[in-house]
């Protein structure tokens, strides 16, 4: 996507060829920072951080961490129980975002069958390719849901489209084009009139922060409201549809995604609202049933419910919101249940959120 006239996306492999560069999404919209990963450590600690957060985008960064530790290892044949130690310790770095295991193991499996003095080329190799995969599927899932928007489009005359997001389901998480937002952008590029009620997104405000400096850059017509504001918006005709991404979503249709998700689908539901879930096929649990029972919920620092980051007098800082000793609780994503979900907007088309449907689109999970 572009920034300021600049083609960029928020990860990409260094010149040198051994350092791999990702956007320091914590420091977005007002200070724009280019961070270095050279090992596995520098790797989780930038998923576990949050400098890279989105499924498909901490999918292509441990992708990259396998290829680091291949990079780093003291043996230059790259031994197999070293990199499954490795490969180990990067799936730990995020418990919900299905992506990491599903691309970790995709470059592993593809290491541990080369030549050992082709390992590193393979693991550079295999982790490109996932990442312009991943690009590849968002750009379709932006054509695919570009006919829901040209569908209410036509049935509003011509009049402005208003699709509510919640958190950043965009290229920063995604590589290119997002996942929720590559609908938006398909839309806006083909003139069709939207507009985009922006989620704030406590507590990081990947909302505030991350998605309305994405559709400024890119000049789509934005706002910025309260994350208790979707409800309010919705019974007054100011909704037409819904759009969000997932982090993990099971074949029978649950969807885990930021904490708040299952909230703006209930006021849906509530009011005849669609709701979609745009995602990619690695963000599918092809092995998990009940999405509310068993989908590993993060809990991360409670610190990041308690200070809040902004722009003071040009200087980026953190303020402290309730009093210094009250605890807080950090629940990072919720479970939406498939009846909830009108519907899934995937690279290969879309499909109701059920069982029968979504293996109907990828007969080859059966």
């Amino acid at each position: 996507m572009k920034v300021d006239g600049k083609n960029i996306r928020p990860i990409w492999l260094n010149q040198n060829r051994k350092t791999v560069n990702i956007i320091d999404q914590r420091r977005l919209p007002h200070e724009y920072i280019i961070a270095d990963l050279e090992t596995v450590a520098d790797v989780i600690m930038a998923i576990k951080e949050m400098y890279v957060r989105g499924a498909p985008l901490i999918g292509a960064t441990g992708a990259f961490g396998v290829f680091l530790a291949a990079v780093n290892s003291e043996d230059k044949t790259v031994p197999d129980d070293y990199l499954i130690n490795e490969c180990n310790r990067l799936k730990a770095a995020r418990p919900t975002a299905v992506n990491l295991s599903w691309a970790v193991d995709r470059v592993l499996t593809v290491v541990l069958k080369s030549e050992n003095s082709k390992r590193v080329k393979a693991a550079k190799k295999e982790a490109e390719i996932i990442s312009n995969e991943e690009a590849e599927n968002c750009r379709k899932i932006g054509k695919y849901g570009l006919a829901l928007i040209e569908n209410i489009s036509r049935k509003k005359n011509g009049k402005t489209v208003n699709i509510l997001t919640h958190c950043n389901a965009g290229w920063l998480a995604c590589v290119e084009y997002g996942t929720a937002t590559a609908p938006m952008y398909a839309a806006f590029d083909t003139r069709i009139d939207i507009h985009v009620w922006v989620d704030e997104t406590r507590p990081l405000n990947q909302g505030a922060r991350l998605t309305a400096w994405e559709l400024g850059k890119h000049g789509i017509n934005h706002t910025v409201i309260t994350d208790n504001a979707g409800g309010h918006l919705m019974q007054h005709g100011m909704v037409d549809m819904v759009i969000v991404g997932t982090d993990r979503t099971t074949y029978t249709g649950d969807v885990a995604n930021k904490i708040g998700t299952y909230l703006k689908a209930l006021a849906a539901k509530d009011n005849n609202i669609p709701f979609y879930v745009a995602l990619p096929s690695s963000t599918f649990d092809w092995t998990l049933r009940d999405g509310v029972n068993e989908i590993p919920i993060e809990e991360r620092d409670p610190d990041e419910i308690r200070y809040v980051q902004g722009l003071d007098s040009g200087r980026t800082c953190n303020v402290l919101v309730p009093p210094a000793d009250s605890p807080a609780g950090n629940y990072a994503f919720d479970v939406t249940p498939s009846r909830l979900v009108t519907g899934f907007i995937t690279e290969r088309g879309i499909c109701n959120a059920t069982e029968k449907d979504i293996l109907g689109l990828f007969p080859e999970k059966m």
